[in-house]
């Protein structure tokens, strides 16, 4: 069965050896394992593994973060990922003591992940970094405690309404971001190597798609999108998954107070620039499929069978398809590059409705596997659905001996080509090109279309109906078409 519309292109990532050099290079995750490695029996904790803060000092030192506050609350961070991620193990200080009462501490010991981040597999290091990355993303959607005393009752609980905070909300709000980051950095009409305008990432989970000027209101909501952006990539560019620059300090200000217009308008970088990383792609990529997203990456076909491979590069941009059919190649070797055009044609065939395409893309893996093919090739010239295919493919690639095709079959390609590009939903133009080239290379095309035994051509007779520029052409493709309509319903 043919595979469905990928909702996402393909990401092209990195090795999982340049990912896990990424991952250990990350400053959180390096802050961490310094700290893993520093910590010892004298090292103390408390009930939720945190160091105490007699020990923030120290740890801040070993990290060369300076002895100030900021230094402390980096070494916080640093040691809450290390617990995080299993790179230390701590005792509960009521286990400690044995009573549960006064002020205990408990102590910690290496865990396990930590020898793994050296002699373990990339793999294990990336399944460590996205340990990590789950507990950042996590401190990123969490809410801000500004005054943390005002939501403590007299009996000491917490009021957590009146945090006004919805966990659920705010995980759907930053993962549909970073899905929208995803897509901008993949998409052909995206910045390629560049960074996104935090403003534009905001607008791009805000502003409705049909709306056309946003109104006052929505261009508030963008601009608080943007602050709570600030906030969430300030604690996620740590972790490795984006480059940040902050929106600058001069623009934000206090209730009553007038920010500091830019000394240029034009300058849209002072209000924030995001970029993902490969590291980035790569964690972003596994918490969708995690979350039961398609998320195609190049190279995910490399081991599959033929039919999985024609499916599943059917809406792969060029350049995407054709790397993935060289990996997949790449698999069998020179070798078995025979067998491999064997594969690739009985994958061709069909009539359900991707079987046009899985043909074109047929024809243009076969391509890449050379002279030889033919042998292949040409054991289908008789094929009614692939001796067209062949015979374009022996003359593309200069063969000697190619036998002309019967009428029929020429009818049949043509059909079979228009309706593997209206499923590729390809570009108008090239569209129109393509139906007036083959209409126009027999005479009296329309009056034979119909005929053909293929289960698009009805539709692609209305297409061509639509899209010829001569309007006798066009009448003559619209009669056909419902000529060949009827002849179905027969």
């Amino acid at each position: 069965m043919s595979a469905e519309r990928p909702s996402l292109p393909p990401v092209r990532l990195h090795t999982e050896a340049e990912l896990a050099r990424d991952a250990l290079a990350a400053p959180l995750l390096a802050r961490a394992v310094r700290l893993a490695r520093w910590a010892g029996p004298e090292t103390r904790v408390g009930a939720g593994g945190e160091l105490v803060e007699a020990q923030l000092p120290e740890a801040a030192q070993h990290l060369g973060l300076g002895d100030d506050e900021d230094g402390a609350a980096y070494a916080s961070e640093a040691w809450r990922l290390a617990v995080d991620t299993g790179l230390v193990d701590f005792e509960d200080p009521q286990d400690a003591d044995g009573t549960g009462e006064g002020e205990a501490e408990g102590t910690v010991t290496a865990g396990e992940n930590l020898a793994l981040l050296t002699s373990g597999s990339p793999q294990d290091v990336l399944a460590i970094w996205l340990d990590g990355l789950e507990a950042v993303h996590a401190d990123a959607t969490a809410p801000a405690f500004d005054d943390f005393a005002d939501l403590i009752g007299e009996d000491g609980s917490v009021d957590f309404d009146a945090l006004d905070w919805d966990p659920e909300e705010e995980t759907e709000f930053l993962d549909g971001v970073l899905g929208n980051l995803y897509l901008l950095t993949l998409s052909e009409a995206g910045p390629a190597d560049g960074p996104v305008p935090l403003p534009a990432l905001a607008a791009s989970v805000v502003v409705p798609d049909d709306m056309g000027e946003p109104t006052d209101d929505v261009l508030e909501q963008v601009s608080e999108a943007m602050m709570r952006l600030d906030d969430q990539f300030r604690v996620l560019e740590p972790i490795g998954i984006v480059e940040y620059r902050p929106v600058d300090e001069t623009l934000l200000t206090e209730e009553g107070e007038e920010a500091t217009p830019p000394a240029d308008d034009e300058d849209v970088t002072r209000y924030g620039m995001v970029k993902l990383t490969p590291l980035g792609l790569y964690g972003i990529r596994e918490r969708m499929l995690e979350a039961g997203v398609d998320a195609p990456a190049v190279g995910d076909l490399a081991d599959k069978g033929a039919d999985a491979l024609l499916d599943g590069i059917a809406y792969y941009p060029e350049e995407a398809a054709r790397t993935e059919v060289g990996l997949w190649l790449g698999r069998r070797g020179a070798e078995g590059a025979e067998a491999a055009a064997v594969e690739l044609l009985d994958a061709a065939r069909g009539a359900d409705r991707r079987a046009p395409l899985r043909r074109l893309h047929c024809q243009q893996a076969l391509a890449l596997v050379g002279p030889q093919a033919e042998p292949a090739v040409r054991a289908v010239l008789g094929d009614p659905e692939l001796g067209g295919l062949a015979r374009v493919w022996l003359a593309e690639s200069g063969a000697a001996d190619v036998p002309a095709p019967p009428e029929s079959m020429i009818f049949w390609l043509a059909v079979d080509t228009i309706a593997a590009q209206l499923d590729a939903d390809g570009d108008l133009d090239e569209l129109q090109e393509l139906v007036e080239g083959l209409s126009g290379q027999h005479s009296g095309f329309f009056d034979e279309a119909w005929r053909v035994e293929h289960p698009a051509t009805a539709e692609v007779l209305e297409t061509m109906g639509r899209l010829h520029s001569d309007r006798g052409a066009a009448k003559a493709a619209r009669k056909a078409a419902y000529k060949a309509r009827s002849r179905q319903q027969s």
